[in-house]
């Protein structure tokens, strides 16, 4: 009969064995999937310029492969708030980080609003077009009946019933039953921990579904790209090149001198090094034209990065919303070049008004499909109907324009999601110098850290101890 000390040898002989493998030296090869979006991408502008009929055809690929992201962004949003307070001690942290938010979007959206106001009057690049007939009904057919004015914008934001904030694709709404899941949790204590544990085990799913999703990238990316350029073409982008060139040039200072500076300023953070850690995201923005295709991403990247699961769930779902930079340099150009095409020039004291009520318009028309153009078109209608007639003077290039808002979007809510997370103390700083010094890889085939200290700033109710022990007793 084997004795214990004969036992414990056979058991230590068993461990190596036994133990989980280290992921070290596991080789990734996700950027073969992104060699191939930027293939695609090439490939598809030669097919748009060479055969416009044939790209415009094939943007059900590129519209296909944006729904499968959306179609996973509420059940992310939900896991990822629902573990994030669940595991918070305290309510007022969420409402602190809420409110900073919020504020700090406000501030954000009124210096892009300003900058794109200055540059527009600088330029000046609708003097001398004409309009005709075909243009005005373009225009006007633009004109949303989607976009809510403001108190009915707040009461959509309650879904009709619990599921419905799922189906519907809602994310503020999804955002909504999310919060109150996580307080009831948080509440609830330790007879809540099961109930956390199943979230997480979703939330792995869910990723891991993702992940899957992600190699049709190419594909979609291609289908976007020729159905952009093939129903552009180049006349309307020579037409159009000072606006385009002016507001690309202008999301470029916003991105890298406002919020660089910013970064740099409040957490010592280079933004290049950000933007790096960041590169994939910001190609299948490029190619897909939509930021909501980066979403899923951004939340796995920036807690991997060190950012706490509270300020990352509350900040980057409410940002896709609340925090739309791009949308507001658009806004502001696009209706400066309206007014000079139909030569009725605005003088400032008619720009800011306009702009102001265009701020707030862009919030009631958060989550409808081609926002910037129905946003313009739909707070022109009720501001200012005269200039809704030069709207068709920018549809041909809408598309264009569009990638840089949503790049610009998607950096703003990067860059939100650090400071306000060194704002509230809510980051790991030593994390994201690893992270982004590339000591602690993401790992791309989960979109998850399986191991310890994701800065979460409160124990995670996964991926501990106590956790395991609570597994064995049940």
């Amino acid at each position: 009969m084997p004795t214990k000390t004969s036992r414990r040898a056979a058991v230590a002989a068993r461990t190596p064995d036994t133990a989980p493998a280290v992921p070290a030296g596991k080789r990734d090869r996700t950027h073969y999937l992104y060699l191939a979006v930027i293939a695609a991408v090439v490939l598809g502008i030669a097919v748009g310029l060479i055969r416009p009929d044939l790209g415009v055809e094939l943007k059900p690929l590129g519209t296909g492969f944006v729904n499968l992201i959306k179609m996973m962004i509420s059940p992310i949003i939900f896991c990822t708030i629902v573990l994030g307070i669940g595991s918070v001690r305290k309510a007022a942290k969420v409402g602190a980080v809420g409110g900073i938010a919020l504020g700090y979007f406000l501030v954000m959206s009124l210096v892009a609003l300003s900058i794109g106001l200055v540059v527009g009057n600088i330029l000046h690049p609708g003097d001398g077009l004409h309009l005709t007939a075909a243009v005005k009904a373009s225009g006007h057919g633009q004109v949303s009946s989607e976009a809510l004015p403001p108190v009915d914008f707040v009461l959509s934001i309650i879904p009709k019933t619990f599921v419905s904030a799922f189906t519907e694709g809602q994310v503020l709404q999804t955002l909504l039953v999310a919060l109150l899941a996580g307080f009831a949790l948080q509440a609830m204590g330790r007879a809540g921990r099961p109930v956390l544990r199943g979230v997480e085990h979703i939330q792995r799913l869910v990723f891991r579904i993702l992940s899957m999703v992600m190699w049709a990238a190419p594909i979609g990316a291609f289908g976007a790209i020729a159905a952009v350029v093939g129903s552009a073409g180049l006349d309307a982008l020579k037409s159009l090149a000072v606006l385009m060139v002016g507001f690309y040039v202008t999301c470029f200072l916003f991105v890298f001198v406002v919020l660089g500076a910013v970064l740099r300023i409040c957490t010592g953070l280079n933004v290049f090094s950000l933007f790096r850690y960041l590169g994939r995201e910001f190609l299948l923005i490029l190619s897909t034209s939509s930021s909501e295709s980066a979403l899923p991403r951004l939340i796995a990247k920036l807690e991997h990065l060190g950012v706490s699961k509270p300020v990352v769930g509350i900040t980057v779902p409410t940002g896709y919303s609340f925090n739309l930079d791009g949308t507001m340099i658009y806004m502001t150009m696009a209706s400066l070049y309206i007014a000079d095409a139909l030569g009725t020039p605005m003088s400032v004291g008619e720009q800011i008004p306009l702009l102001l009520f265009l701020l707030l318009a862009s919030k009631g028309a958060a989550g409808v499909s081609g926002a910037g153009l129905a946003t313009l078109a739909g707070g022109l209608q009720s501001h200012k109907p005269a200039l809704v007639d030069g709207v068709g003077l920018i549809v041909g290039i809408d598309r264009f324009m569009s990638e840089a808002r949503a790049l610009t979007n998607f950096a703003g809510n990067a860059v939100a999601t650090v400071l306000i997370g060194t704002w509230t103390k809510e980051i790991d700083k030593d994390r994201v110098r690893r992270v982004l010094a590339g000591e602690l890889p993401f790992d791309e085939t989960t979109l998850l850290d399986e191991g310890e200290g994701r800065g979460d700033g409160e124990p995670s109710p996964g991926a501990d101890a106590e956790r395991e022990r609570e597994l064995t007793k049940a």
